[in-house]
């Protein structure tokens, strides 16, 4: 048979594509692109999510240890204010009895004074091991935070505002006011001077 009668369908199809049916390396690059910027935002994004979670059970986790260690430091608060009632006791019984007197006690007298004593201080370091501190208010000026004033004394040569009796000691538990203390303040005085002068320059 020769090739001029050959069946149209064995005819080798030589046909050439409509022009734009095949992808062009520019847009299969400009897809690559797109889809690359995609992954790259959700990535971003769940790597976000990720660190606000992750911050999120860190704070919590840091919330619930100073919970935990508030519980355990002010958890006694209304049992050590109590107490300090039973240290006021010890202080106001060893005061009753002056020195002079306590120097010259023997017998049964002296070994009960003794033995509040011994009493009154097991009981100062027992508040003390729980946090409970005694504040030092006599002599320091005025602080509202930890004094209270109960009555003002004139005297012309302490600075004015200065703690010169004590009533009652204050306390704190953990930095925290647990009783204030019972003071009587100067008054009449030179005004108080800052702590600490500011260094001259130069």
């Amino acid at each position: 048979m020769s090739e001029d009668t050959r069946n149209p369908a064995e005819q080798p199809d030589v046909s050439v594509a409509p022009e734009g049916s095949a992808a062009a390396p520019e847009d299969i690059a400009a897809q690559f692109a797109a889809e690359k910027e995609r992954l790259e935002a959700e990535v971003a994004s769940l790597k976000d999510k990720f660190l606000r979670a992750f911050a999120e059970a860190d704070n919590v986790r840091r919330r619930a240890e100073r919970e935990v260690a508030d519980a355990k430091l002010y958890g006694i608060t209304g049992f050590a204010r109590d107490v300090l009632t039973v240290a006021d006791d010890f202080e106001r019984a060893l005061a009753a009895i002056d020195a002079e007197a306590r120097e010259k006690a023997e017998g049964t007298l002296k070994t009960l004074l003794d033995g509040i004593d011994l009493t009154a201080r097991a009981l100062t370091q027992t508040l003390t091991k729980h946090g409970v501190a005694k504040i030092e208010a006599e002599g320091s000026k005025f602080d509202p935070n930890l004094h209270q004033a109960m009555f003002e004394v004139p005297n012309a040569e302490i600075p004015s505002g200065t703690v010169v009796q004590v009533v009652q000691p204050g306390y704190t538990i953990g930095g925290r006011v647990l009783r204030p203390a019972l003071v009587g303040v100067s008054k009449g005085g030179p005004k108080a001077t800052p702590a600490e002068a500011p260094a001259a320059e130069g």
